[in-house]
């Protein structure tokens, strides 16, 4: 069957401008254009679109999906089972949280009783899934699957104060190391605080402490370009400062 873009458009639920915008920056052309001038679409740009969307769903970017879908090594079925897998994580996660939901609405109308811990379960599950999806196979390489493993069961077990202590100590390193910056001495006082105050919030997710992890982990802030985005996002270079401040702080690098 044939669709026209705006019957395409109301099939898929998307806009006419944005068909046409895909087909401007060429990742969804349409079959062929009509005597009358319409873009005409058919199964297999009815598959791409479907393909598309589930890429979007998925939080890649146009660019993203543009260099997927293009590749000459690009396989739907494989790609279609590689969303039904990220589909059923994303669901496992809000079915997570909704149990943590009910579970709550219950204790407040007296129902049940629910521990401060019990409280927090499903946005920590859910900080685990995407920190996994997001660092879990660069983790389990560098530390290997038994100390990355340990870490997700301290970050489950945390007390209330002890998950609050960890985002203090989150934000005390990010504004320490921002002042640190500006002095741009990474062996000056406010670096090393902002070196042990690293080395304090580490201790909390990993449950214990070595230097020579913590010297490894600050080059992965520079290695790895999601981190040194975090790092970077208010003052270019910090994550290189903050490297230089740990290897001086744990003596591991010269």
């Amino acid at each position: 069957m044939e669709y026209t873009v705006q019957k395409l458009g109301k099939m898929a639920g998307v806009s006419t401008r944005t068909l046409r915008y895909y087909d401007e920056i060429g990742i969804l052309k349409p079959a062929r254009i009509n005597s009358s001038g319409y873009r005409i679409y058919g199964r297999n740009e009815v598959d791409r679109l479907q393909q598309i969307l589930f890429y979007k769903e998925l939080g890649v970017s146009l660019e993203g999906i543009r260099e997927i879908i293009t590749a000459p090594t690009f396989d739907r079925l494989k790609a279609l089972r590689q969303h039904h897998l990220r589909l059923l994580e994303k669901k496992a996660k809000i079915d997570t949280l909704l149990v943590n939901v009910s579970k709550t609405i219950a204790t407040a109308e007296g129902r049940i009783s629910m521990s401060d811990k019990e409280k927090f379960e499903g946005f920590k599950q859910k900080l685990i899934e995407d920190n996994e999806a997001e660092y879990g196979k660069e983790a389990r390489e560098r530390y290997g699957n038994d100390a990355v493993e340990k870490s997700n069961r301290i970050f489950k077990n945390m007390s209330r104060e002890e998950y609050d202590r960890m985002v203090d100590l989150e934000k005390q390193v990010k504004l320490t190391l921002a002042e640190a910056y500006k002095a741009g001495n990474p062996a000056g006082h406010l670096a090393q605080k902002a070196a042990d105050l690293h080395k304090q919030w580490l201790t909390i997710c990993w449950g214990h402490y070595d230097k020579e992890a913590h010297a490894g982990l600050a080059q992965m802030y520079v290695d790895d370009k999601r981190f040194t985005a975090y790092y970077d996002q208010e003052q270019p270079g910090t994550a290189e400062f903050l490297r230089d401040a740990v290897f001086i702080y744990t003596g591991e690098k010269e």
